[in-house]
């Protein structure tokens, strides 16, 4: 039960994108009081908790691509931002491996690759001859280009990301409570705060929508429909002989994406039909590794022919169906109710720039450290689209 009945800022749903706006609101204004309602403190169905754990600098818009900078910055700058002397969260920067089977394909990771190196991002494109002295353990006689982000891509410690965030913002003041929330309060056309589902009242200054695959349900209660749905993700990690070097999250043109995992490796893939799926949905069909995934691997890493299955596991993508960008900010139906969701799989490596960009918007109406404004949840009542077309 929370320890009072009004807050500054209440933030519905403490996955790593509550987490972070929780950080940046305590160490932005001293004396703030900011409630953090998780349903679940175990996380055991959290898209937080069953992420892959990578960043990439290989987008196909600045918005998302200044976002993985972000956060690559707060690991560069950590005992400054977190005021304490622990480690920041490991980087292992085997990078991005995209593989383009297709004329369109390959000029996509051209254009991609443009825009990605205007901004500082170290991608390189590789012809297949370029590709087999690199990577020559993998089969290329379907693939035409390639591109590979050489620096700050690959897998980071996302866990410790989201723990030092909870626990900073705890030490700094912000409360966490384990609840569920059954509607919001409103004054007109403002949102003023939530309703528990003991029937509890809690007065906000405002209320960020940070509740995941759940975003939409939140958004309903508002009398917005947000086009946020969960999508099953499958995830498989396996041991297998060793390759030549680190293998880079590799996305397969047949719908695979496969990387080092330690000293094992680990492979994905979304569902065939991969239509929405109800918030605790996280079935598989018991064939996706061996009839589908399986067969497709070996045939682009033969090595890969001889391997065993170690554990899987099915969690969700927040999907935005409107155009697999975020939606951040304010919807022109609801003040007071500020949105951070439909992050397609990013938001973990988007929580720190998110997080940051909402607090000053809330603070101080407006974006300081990094303009979010393309990803304004606004442009759902305009129509218009930021597409993001490196969705994996």
């Amino acid at each position: 039960m929370p320890a009072r009945r009004a807050y500054d800022l209440v933030i519905i749903g403490g996955g790593i994108t509550g987490a972070s706006t929780a950080f940046w609101a305590m160490k932005a204004r001293a004396g703030f009081s900011v409630l953090v309602v998780e349903r679940d403190a175990t996380y055991a169905q959290a898209s937080t908790t069953h992420t892959n754990s990578c960043i990439r600098l290989q987008f196909g818009t600045e918005v998302n691509i200044r976002l993985s900078q972000a956060t690559l910055a707060l690991l560069a700058d950590w005992p400054e931002v977190m005021e304490e002397a622990s480690p920041p969260p490991a980087l292992d920067p085997f990078g991005y491996l995209y593989l383009a089977a297709t004329e369109e394909g390959a000029r996509r990771l051209r254009s991609r690759a443009a825009l990605q190196k205007s901004l500082g991002a170290r991608t390189v494109l590789l012809e297949p001859g370029q590709l087999a002295a690199r990577f020559p353990w993998m089969e290329r006689e379907d693939i035409l280009l390639a591109s590979h982000g050489t620096e700050g891509e690959g897998y980071f410690d996302g866990a410790t990301l989201f723990s030092t965030f909870r626990r900073r913002s705890r030490e700094m003041g912000a409360e966490w409570v384990e609840a569920e929330v059954a509607g919001l309060t409103s004054e007109g056309a403002r949102i003023t705060g939530i309703r528990l589902a003991d029937g509890t009242v809690i007065a906000a200054g405002a209320v960020v929508n940070a509740a995941g695959p759940r975003a939409a349900l939140v958004a309903r209660w508002a009398g917005i429909e947000l086009p946020v749905e969960p999508r099953r993700r499958h995830t498989f990690t396996f041991a297998a002989a060793p390759l030549a070097a680190k293998l880079p999250l590799t996305i397969d043109p047949s719908g695979f994406h496969v990387r080092q995992d330690g000293a094992n490796f680990m492979i994905g893939c979304a569902p065939l039909d991969d239509d929405p799926a109800a918030p605790d949905d996280f079935s598989m069909d018991p064939d996706t590794f061996e009839e589908r995934l399986w067969p497709a691997l070996a045939a682009r890493i033969p090595a890969f022919e001889q391997l065993r299955l170690l554990r899987f596991w099915t969690g969700h993508y927040a999907y935005n169906t409107h155009d697999q960008n975020a939606l951040v900010g304010l919807h022109p139906a609801a003040e007071g109710l500020y949105f951070a969701n439909g992050f397609s799989g990013h938001g973990l490596q988007q929580a720190a720039g998110i997080g940051r960009g909402l607090v000053e918007l809330i603070l101080t109406g407006g974006y300081q450290s990094l303009d979010l404004t393309p990803l304004s949840v606004s442009r759902l009542v305009t129509g218009k689209r930021v597409v993001e077309d490196a969705i994996i």
